[in-house]
Formats: C-alpha cells, sequence, structure tokens
C-alpha cells in the first residue's frame, strides 16, 4: 500500500522502479526555412541544429507549399527576394491557407518598404534583417513559437466556454420552457389577469427568460407581497442574505450566468444537500437542473427579491458596467491601430498587433485601451490595481492619481498575462515581483513603458511608467526657475569640473533638470555622454548609452568605459550604490563635469546620504558643486482662473510669511481644458552652491542641520521660499505647497 501511494509522489512504480510513461511524447515543432541560396539554408541549419526543432529545406514557394499541403507546419521563415513566387506572396498564400502557422520574412533587400507592407497587412508575424546575430535569431523563433501555443491554448480554451456556453443555454431553455407554478398561482389568486398570463408566456417562449425576471420586466405586482404568500402561504423556509454569507467554494458549482438569469444563490452544502437561497421556489424544474448539474440534492430556501440582487450584484459586480464598455467598444475597434515592439534594438523591426480585431480575445483590447486611454490623457504612471470587489485602473496625471477605469475582477488574470507578454515576462511566476519593458508606437507617437508587477493579497499589481521617446530636452529658462536660483545655477555651470546634483523623490523633474544644464552653452568643442536607464531624451551632439542589467551593462561598468572615451561632460541618469557613487566622484575629481541625481528629501541631506555611501568625506568636499532638490507642483489652469478667499487652516499649516496680507490667491474653478483646475506643472527650487567654507564643515563631518544654516546664510532659498514666490506669482495654490512639502508649523 505504502508504494502504491509512494508512486503519486516520485512517478514510479513501487515494484519495477520505473518511470511511469503513461504522459505522451510531445511532438517537436516543425519549422520550414525557404531560401533560394543552398548556403543560407546550410547556415540556418547550423543555428538550430542543437534545437528540438524538425527542419524542413525548400529552395523556392512552389517547393515550400508543397511541402506544406503534405504536412502541416507551426513556423514558416522565408526570404523575400526569391525568382517566381517572392516571399511577400508566399506568405500571402500561406496566411490564406493556414492561418494558424506563425510567417516570419528573412531578407537582405535594401528596400524594406514592401517587407513593412506585408507587415500591416498581416502576412508577417515579423522580419529580420541578414546578416543575422544567431542569438537574437533563436529568441525570435522561441518567441513566436511561444505566442503560437498562446494562440493555440486560447483557442481551446474558446472552444470550451463555447461548449459551456451551450450547456447554460439548454438549461435555461428546459427552464423556460416549462409550465410556471408560480404564474398559475398569482393568476388563481387573481393577481394576473389571463391577458397577463398570455403575454408571461409568449415572452418566455420568444426570449427564452425565465418567469421571475419576465415578471420583474413589466412591474405587474408586488413582489413583496409574492414573498409573504410564498412564506405565509406555501410555508417555504425563508433566508434573510442580509445576514448571510455564501461559502466561496460553492460558486463554481452554480455559474454566475445561472445565478443571476435565474436569481439562485447557492449558500452551503452539507452533505448531499445544497441549501439554495430562492426567489421563485416553487420553480421544480429549475431545482432538478441543478440538482443533476451540481450532483447534490436542493433545499430550496426562500429569500427577498430586492436582498438577492443586492447580494448578486456584490459578489458578481454590475455587469451592466462591461456590457455598455462592450456596446461603446463596438465592433469597429478604435485601438486595432496599436503596435507592440518587442525588440527595440532594431529600428526597422517592428510587431504588429496581431489580435486587434474585436473578434479577438477581450483583454487585448482592453490593454490596448489602457494604454491608449494614458497616452491620450497625458498619464505619467498607469496603475492596474486590483481591490477586493474591482480591477481599477488609475492614471497618474500632473503628479496626482486618478481612478478612470473599473474592470470586473474576472479579467484580473487575463489582462496582467497580456502585459506581461508584452513586456517578455514569465505568464507563469505570479509570487515574486517582475521588472520588464514595452515599446509602444502609435501613429503619432512612441513611447517607452517601464512595467513593474508586485503580488499583493488581491492579485498581482501592474505599474507602468509612461516614457516619452521623442521627448526633446528643455532649456534652463523653461524649468521655472526663479531669478535668484537662475543665477545661482549658471555660475556652476560654467566650471569645467566638479558633480551637480539633482535631488528628489521619483517623478520630480530631476532628469529634465540635468539635460536642460547639459544642453545649456553646448558646443562641439566638448564631449558629452549619458548613462541613462532607460534614455529619456534624445540628444543628437551627446553620445547615449542605455545600461541593461540583464547583460551585466550596469552604472558603475559602462561609466569606467566611458572614462577611456575622453568625455568631458557625464550625464550619469542615477547614483544607486556606492561602485557607482565612487566612480562618478572620482570622474568629477580628475577633470570631468559629473551630473547626476540622487533620492534625498533636500539640498543639506544629500551631503549625509553621499557619506552613507561610504564615500570620504574629503572626496565630497572637493569634487561636489552643486546641489539642486526640487519638487514639481500643479500649475493653475489658465482659462479657468479666479481669485478666491485665503484659506487660512492651509496657511497657518505652511508658516507666518504665507499669511502676509498684501497676498493675493488663486485657483482653477475646473474647465474640459484641465483636470480639476489644473493644467501642467512646474517646479520649486533650493539650489545649494558649495564654496570653501561649506567644503570645510563638510570635511570636519558637519550636520545636515548645521549645512543647511550655512547655505541659507550664503543666500540659499529652500523649497519652502521658492514655493511662496511661485504662489505670489498667482500660478499654484497652497494646497499644492501643503500637499508636495506637508505642514512646517504645528498648531494646537
Amino acid at each position: 500500500m505504502a508504494k502504491r501511494y509512494a508512486s503519486l509522489f516520485y512517478g514510479k512504480d513501487a515494484d519495477t522502479g520505473q518511470t511511469d510513461n503513461a504522459e505522451p511524447k510531445k511532438v517537436p515543432y516543425r519549422l520550414l526555412l525557404v531560401d533560394d541560396e543552398p548556403n543560407i539554408l546550410a547556415s540556418l541549419r547550423r543555428v538550430f541544429q542543437r534545437e528540438n526543432y524538425e527542419l524542413l529545406f525548400a529552395g523556392n514557394g512552389k517547393e515550400a507549399l508543397a511541402i506544406m499541403e503534405k504536412q502541416p507546419v507551426e513556423l514558416i521563415m522565408t526570404d523575400f527576394m526569391m525568382p517566381g513566387m517572392n516571399g511577400s506572396d508566399l506568405l500571402v498564400d500561406v496566411r490564406e491557407r493556414w492561418p494558424q502557422t506563425i510567417r516570419i520574412m528573412l531578407t537582405g533587400h535594401a528596400n524594406t518598404d514592401a517587407v513593412m507592407g506585408s507587415i500591416r497587412d498581416g502576412a508577417v508575424y515579423r522580419f529580420i534583417l541578414k546578416p543575422w546575430n544567431d542569438d537574437d535569431i533563436r529568441l525570435t523563433i522561441a518567441l513566436a513559437l511561444e505566442q503560437y501555443e498562446l494562440i493555440q491554448r486560447t483557442r481551446t480554451l474558446e472552444q470550451q466556454t463555447q461548449k459551456q456556453s451551450k450547456d447554460l443555454e439548454t438549461i435555461s431553455k428546459l427552464t423556460a420552457t416549462n409550465r410556471s407554478q408560480l404564474a398559475i398561482m398569482l393568476h388563481k389568486k387573481g393577481w394576473l389577469n389571463a391577458q397577463q398570463i398570455q403575454t408571461l408566456h409568449r415572452e418566455m417562449q420568444s426570449k427564452k427568460s425565465p418567469v421571475i425576471r419576465t415578471l420583474l420586466k413589466h412591474d405587474w405586482i408586488d413582489f413583496h407581497k409574492v414573498f409573504e404568500l410564498l412564506r405565509d402561504d406555501m410555508l417555504f423556509e425563508e433566508v434573510d442574505l442580509r445576514e448571510f454569507q455564501p461559502d466561496p467554494s460553492l460558486l463554481s458549482l452554480v455559474p454566475q450566468k445561472i445565478c443571476t438569469r435565474q436569481l439562485v444563490l447557492p449558500l452551503r452544502a452539507q452533505g448531499q444537500r445544497l441549501r439554495l437561497a430562492m426567489v421563485d421556489p416553487m420553480d421544480v424544474n429549475l431545482i432538478d437542473e441543478l440538482g443533476f448539474m451540481t450532483g447534490y440534492t436542493i433545499h430550496p430556501l426562500l429569500c427577498e427579491t430586492s436582498q438577492m440582487q443586492t447580494k448578486l450584484a456584490e459578489i458578481f459586480g454590475e455587469t451592466s458596467d462591461l456590457d455598455d464598455m462592450a456596446t461603446r467598444i463596438g465592433t469597429d475597434d478604435p485601438y486595432e491601430g496599436i503596435e507592440i515592439v518587442l525588440d527595440d534594438e532594431s529600428d526597422q523591426e517592428s510587431l504588429e498587433q496581431l489580435l486587434g480585431s474585436s473578434e479577438e480575445p477581450p483583454a487585448i483590447r482592453l490593454v490596448n485601451a489602457i494604454i491608449l486611454e494614458a497616452l491620450r490623457l497625458g498619464a505619467s504612471d498607469i496603475h492596474v490595481h486590483p481591490r477586493t470587489k474591482s480591477l481599477v485602473v488609475r492614471y497618474r496625471i500632473d503628479g496626482v492619481l486618478q481612478d478612470k477605469i473599473q474592470i470586473p475582477t474576472n479579467l484580473l488574470m487575463s489582462v496582467v498575462s497580456r502585459i506581461k507578454v508584452m513586456a517578455e515576462l514569465d505568464i507563469t511566476e505570479r509570487r515574486r515581483p517582475q521588472d520588464g519593458r514595452i515599446t509602444v508606437k502609435t501613429p503619432m507617437r512612441i513611447v517607452d513603458l517601464r512595467i513593474s508587477t508586485l503580488p499583493t493579497i488581491n492579485g498581482e499589481k501592474v505599474v507602468m511608467r509612461v516614457l516619452e521617446r521623442q521627448s526633446s530636452a528643455q532649456s534652463l529658462s523653461d524649468l521655472g526657475l526663479s531669478e535668484h536660483n537662475l543665477n545661482r545655477l549658471m555660475h556652476v555651470v560654467a566650471k569645467p569640473q566638479g558633480i551637480i546634483l539633482a535631488t528628489g523623490p521619483t517623478g520630480s523633474g530631476k532628469t529634465t533638470t540635468l539635460y536642460a544644464l547639459l544642453q545649456h552653452n553646448a558646443s562641439s568643442e566638448r564631449n558629452y555622454v549619458t548613462i541613462e536607464d532607460p534614455v529619456e531624451f534624445h540628444v543628437d551632439m551627446a553620445g547615449q548609452v542605455p545600461v541593461k542589467d540583464r547583460i551585466g551593462l550596469d552604472f558603475a561598468s559602462v561609466l569606467r568605459a566611458i572614462l577611456r572615451q575622453d568625455p568631458d561632460v557625464i550625464l550619469l541618469g542615477e547614483i544607486r550604490d556606492e561602485e557607482t557613487a565612487d566612480v562618478a566622484f572620482h570622474a568629477a575629481m580628475t577633470g570631468h563635469l559629473v551630473y547626476s541625481t540622487l533620492h534625498t528629501s533636500s539640498a543639506s541631506a544629500t551631503v549625509a546620504r553621499l557619506l552613507d555611501l561610504d564615500l570620504k568625506p574629503y572626496v565630497v568636499a572637493s569634487a561636489l558643486e552643486a546641489i539642486i532638490a526640487q519638487r514639481l507642483v500643479r500649475r493653475i489652469c489658465n482659462h479657468c482662473r479666479e481669485q478666491v478667499t485665503p484659506p487660512v487652516d492651509t496657511l497657518k499649516q505652511l508658516g507666518p510669511q504665507f499669511l502676509d496680507p498684501e497676498l493675493t490667491f488663486y485657483r482653477g474653478r475646473g474647465c474640459d481644458k484641465c483636470h480639476k483646475g489644473y493644467k501642467g506643472r512646474l517646479a520649486i527650487h533650493e539650489v545649494l552652491t558649495v564654496d570653501e567654507s561649506i567644503r570645510a564643515a563638510i570635511t570636519e563631518g558637519a550636520s545636515a542641520t548645521q549645512i543647511e544654516s550655512m547655505a541659507r546664510e550664503q543666500g540659499m532659498r529652500v523649497l519652502l521660499d521658492d514655493g511662496l514666490e511661485k504662489l505670489k506669482n498667482g500660478v499654484t495654490t497652497p494646497e499644492e505647497i501643503l500637499r508636495l512639502l506637508g505642514p512646517q508649523v504645528l498648531h494646537g
């Protein structure tokens, strides 16, 4: 007996020790490679010789079609320029005759217009340029076959769904075609007349709707009186659903469609009996059908109609929202034109959105809609946030999160899986956080999305950071700097060496500020290099290097390589660790001008953070030239701006300098051109410039408070001072400054 159970764990027979081979061996994928050059086919054979594929070869289009007529293939890869039938015509023919086959174009032809035309027509999954990289072509084929597998699984699931829908439809027909005992009783009571009975029977036959639904639609009777009749005269046992929580494990027994259509709800299972709440417990045919379907003896319990509708909406959510969404999207899907690029290293290569039509799975169209809506609203972040009763899509617009879309929770896994497929993440891993990247092309713009997944108690949460690929760097005059801070920055940016740091939380505009400094007085006489993850602004005059941690290309290693390329100005995306900080500061000490960012709360606190990264005080003191701390506050909309009375409670929290009676306050009323009275953002800054006295204080280990005190004596204005100036200029509100900087004075 023990041996027999052991086989369940080890997969071996206890007596023979042999592995159970009941599982059929998986047939390898068939790849058909088509090219008129034998040496190309030989090279491809070499590339795939170690892969578990069955390789078939053809020298032209006619040979390829003849092979496919004899045996199906999962993937065909063909050359473009071939005698007779070219590769594009071949793949069009393959698409029409074998639509499930993945189609790839392999070409060295210089004019790619015809090839891209094939991609737009849907005949080509993607194309690869000659000469190829062996590892890249293996990865491309593997991803393509993974897509093939996903499509096959989707098709199988759709077939299962159709079968289940037919089963549900059969049950609905059975319950609708039988005579209703409830309707007969109401007629005998005189609550329904003969004409109403005829109408009821006709609609039940034509629309296959249950009697209870038809009665609710016409509102002929008072359902509270029907409830009292069934309870007092028919002596049905009642249940109060307001005080009852159904067993979640039983909800899979009776499908949602039957529960909402027939107004029933499974509550408890005791032995072979299933306690079932019903609005119409006289529906004997339905009870028999549910008993046959679930395998339980049904024990009907009477409940009020309003309670049942409320409880069903609480459990399954409002179905009308999803129906309304489908109606609004319609058959002419506005999101079909979105294009997802998996491999952004080649400008010529793109992946056409294969499942864009409205006949394809809804999760694909839904994710496309979420992304395009974010681009339309100008969101900087997309949060796909699973809650207890719904899946909420939130957009960060002008630095503030706003709930925009609510989706039923049953779509969570399909939406998250679709995002993972786009970002090339592991769709089977749901217990650990993952990071990835998507490049999205629309007809008007190209954006990069940085993807982060996080497992929560309600499911996986996904956050997508939106990065504009075509963004142009701003000038110093566009940053909203006060004249005082601008003069201080102009002084340090003219220095030939040293390090200038921009500090603040994520999304506070640090990189924008550094690029403005980089471009100020830029000339062809200097060598500019940037290191970022990813590259946020494209500048022609600079050599821009993207960080790729997965191949060991991190900030520190790239920075060491750059120092051997004779740079004058280096822009380092972020100082993340001790190694990067050490290399950056020593580069600044040896004649280079370095710009970088750091996550700290204020300019003076940055020094303590640098020392915490194990930098020597004398290294920090000698290399550091300036620290720029900043935050982004929302700007009042110019179209609906109006003067308001001073918000005294808010001003008291900010400090006595904000209670000046001469101050005038404004707010946005809210219009169709803004978001709740705000449109766009501007920065508030504090600029700490390092002079000899501050260098000496850093070397001696002065605290952040002492350094800030010295800097203020030398003219530094802190973030609160700059916020007050923006308030005097009427471009923001006290509530925004309080939101970003917090209360400064404790009252009471």
